[in-house]
């Protein structure tokens, strides 16, 4: 359903925007720079540029890269919390409802021809360093979502779902990566179909 609006919010969002402060301009420039051409390919002189700022300015907001590199992707993490608070709003006490919003949604995102893969999970493979502020950032997300996926699959009733939630959660794991490797036409176009077959074998 298309949402409905007011003539005073139409006339609202053609107010003038503030500008960002520095320190999100800065966020908002390496995240993308940090996305599109990864995270060692871009340096802060790139970053400074795109956000209309300097390194003097960047490095009064993050004492290092990769202390922007870890802030980057705990924002990102973050942003998935929201998704999980949206579709608890959306479909209140209903975990079946949930699942399936969860799996349309997943089965979007490594569809999309626009994307280059779970962020995170890129920066896993670039950041070698167990070291590296940001591989907490990703080791608890990661964890955080799986167990998240399992808590879902118990409250909707299904068997073994700490296995399903493993299953599906590889899967969406391997569809992200066979999407950039392969195309939006390989097989993660079956994402969804395939994540209802594995729920459906789950069922009591």
């Amino acid at each position: 359903m298309t949402p409905r609006f007011s003539t005073q919010t139409a006339q609202a969002d053609l107010s003038p925007v503030p500008p960002l402060p520095p320190r999100e301009r800065i966020l908002a420039a390496a995240s993308d720079l940090f996305y599109r051409q990864g995270i060692r390919a871009v340096g802060v002189d790139a970053i400074a540029e795109a956000a209309g700022t300097n390194k003097m300015t960047l490095y009064r907001h993050f004492e290092s890269k990769d202390s922007l590199v870890a802030e980057y992707l705990r924002r990102l993490s973050g942003k998935s919390q929201l998704f999980w608070s949206h579709i608890e709003r959306e479909f209140p006490g209903l975990y079946r409802k949930q699942l399936e919003a969860w799996l349309e949604a997943a089965g979007r995102d490594a569809n999309d021809p626009q994307g280059r893969g779970c962020a995170l999970a890129n920066a896993a493979v670039e950041l070698a360093e167990k070291d590296h502020p940001a591989r907490r950032v990703i080791e608890e997300h990661k964890r955080a979502q799986r167990d998240r996926l399992a808590k879902l699959c118990a409250d909707a009733g299904l068997q073994q779902p700490e296995m399903l939630a493993d299953e599906l959660f590889l899967m969406l794991e391997g569809a992200r990566v066979c999407a950039q490797s392969i195309g939006t036409d390989s097989p993660c176009c079956n994402f969804v179909r395939m994540g209802e077959a594995i729920i459906a074998a789950h069922e009591k």
